[in-house]
């Protein structure tokens, strides 16, 4: 059998995130490709007169941030958004966790250990590469003197993580 269709790289099949937005759907994608590079809203879809919504009203729209394919569907305000799915963000350095931090949590709330949502509810981490360096040292005592750092951090800020460390 053969699903040519939805076939990535490796014959694996494509798997696109599919986000249940309240009627903001396309406001949400046009923020979120603005914050990340080589990204765009491919289509608007819209209901016709065959429903379920009003025709003319957002039913979906598709975009792509940095390559990856995400939906976003128009669902209403039956599942709202949990932490209990989120999206990483591994960035390079401290610069670039500053600006994925600001854009993101700009209207939303910060959490904890490197994570927040943003003004639509939806969580993401944004982790420095340099974390998970420092937690999975070999050495035990490096590793749980960054972990607890971390755990002390909303932002994760990388030179706080290098001082933990150092000061054992």
């Amino acid at each position: 059998m053969s699903f040519a269709r939805g076939v990535g790289h490796n014959g694996m099949p494509n798997i696109t995130p599919s986000l249940w937005f309240d009627g903001v759907a396309v406001e949400a994608a046009e923020f979120y490709v603005s914050i990340f590079p080589n990204s765009s809203v491919e289509t608007v879809e819209r209901f016709t007169d065959a429903g379920p919504g009003k025709p003319g009203d957002v039913a979906y729209v598709t975009f792509r941030l940095d390559g990856t394919r995400f939906i976003g569907i128009d669902g209403g305000p039956q599942f709202p958004f949990t932490e209990a799915v989120s999206f990483e963000v591994l960035c390079a350095d401290q610069e670039e966790v500053d600006y994925y931090w600001s854009a993101l949590v700009e209207g939303g709330r910060e959490s904890q250990c490197g994570w927040l949502s943003d003004r639509y509810g939806l969580a993401w981490q944004i982790v420095p590469t340099r974390l998970y360096d420092l937690i999975e040292d070999d050495d035990p005592a490096r590793a749980a003197a960054a972990s607890a750092a971390m755990l002390g951090m909303r932002k994760i800020v990388v030179a706080d993580l290098e001082a933990a460390v150092a000061n054992l």
